[in-house]
Order: C-alpha cells, then sequence, then structure tokens
C-alpha cells in the first residue's frame, strides 16, 4: 500500500500519522495538565506541514478537502499564537486547547474519509460515503472530540512560564 504512492503522497501521509500520533500525546498532556514541549512543536509542525502539503497535489477545482485544509491551517494559526507569543496567558489557554484539538479532530476526520476510501471492508461497506456506516463512524468521532475537548480545556492549567500545573 505505501510502496504505490507517490513521494509527495508518501510524506504527506506520514506527517499526517506523526501529527495524529503526536496530537494523541499532546491531548494526554492536556488531560493531565503538562504542557509536553517538544510533543507540542511536533505536532504543531507536522499537522501545518499536512495541511499545507495537501495543496500541492494537482486538482480541477475547490474540493471538501480543501476546506478542511484551510480550516485547519487556521485554527492552527490561532493555537500557535495562543501557545507561543502569548503563552497561555489569560483567555489564551483555552483557546490553545480548543483550536489544537480543532486541527487534531481534522486530521482524525480525514484518517477516516481515507480509512473508508482505501480499506476494503470500510469501502464496502460505505462506498460513496454517505452510508450509515461512515456517517456513524464521523459522528463518533465528532463525540468524542467535543467531550475530550471540553475536559481538556477544563483540566489543561498551566503556569504559562513554568512546566508545573498551577495550584488551585
Amino acid at each position: 500500500m505505501f510502496f504505490d504512492m507517490t513521494p509527495l503522497t508518501f510524506v504527506h501521509v506520514v506527517l499526517s500519522l506523526v501529527g495524529i500520533a503526536a496530537g494523541f500525546v499532546v491531548l494526554i498532556g492536556l488531560l493531565t495538565s503538562k504542557r509536553l514541549d517538544g510533543w507540542t512543536s511536533l505536532f504543531l509542525v507536522t499537522t501545518v506541514a499536512t495541511s499545507a502539503t495537501g495543496f500541492l497535489f494537482p486538482f480541477e477545482r475547490f474540493l471538501p478537502s480543501h476546506a478542511i485544509g484551510i480550516l485547519s491551517l487556521l485554527v492552527l494559526a490561532a493555537a500557535i499564537v495562543a501557545r507561543y507569543p502569548r503563552r497561555l496567558v489569560g483567555i489564551w489557554r483555552p483557546i490553545y486547547v480548543i483550536t489544537a484539538m480543532i486541527a487534531l479532530y481534522f486530521n482524525v476526520f480525514v484518517l477516516v474519509v481515507q480509512a473508508f476510501l482505501k480499506v476494503p471492508a470500510l469501502k464496502a461497506l460505505a462506498p460513496t460515503q454517505s452510508e450509515p456506516p461512515f456517517l456513524v463512524a464521523q459522528l463518533v468521532v465528532l463525540v468524542l472530540f467535543i467531550a475530550l475537548g471540553i475536559a481538556a480545556t477544563i483540566r489543561f492549567r498551566v503556569d504559562p512560564v513554568a512546566t508545573a500545573p498551577i495550584s488551585k
């Protein structure tokens, strides 16, 4: 499966999978009130690169994937500003958490789309991606991310300068 990809597709897929994996590590950090600076940088860089490389594929018209890419880059820009120049101070802490989780959700959303396109058993269940198995899978992912995003926003309370959680 990986060996019949173009180099661009291979790089795009690897960036996406690394971004998703790093994003889940960052999510665990948010839920446990840890900044995980290295994982956060890896998540943000690979997720920006995933969205950016998506625009390098040839196309003849604007596609839903382009809309997801644009939205992802917008929320990533907000997450990066909140995390670095604004250092998670005040309102920038929840802005960071919410936008980072939206960016991770977009990557997982696309992963589900690709799974239903490329995995024969899933493609058989939803060949046009308008069938109930696909819709249920995407609904489950959405609900899960909403719940995890709310929990992460509530639980992530760190000192913006240090790496220790803020005392309550």
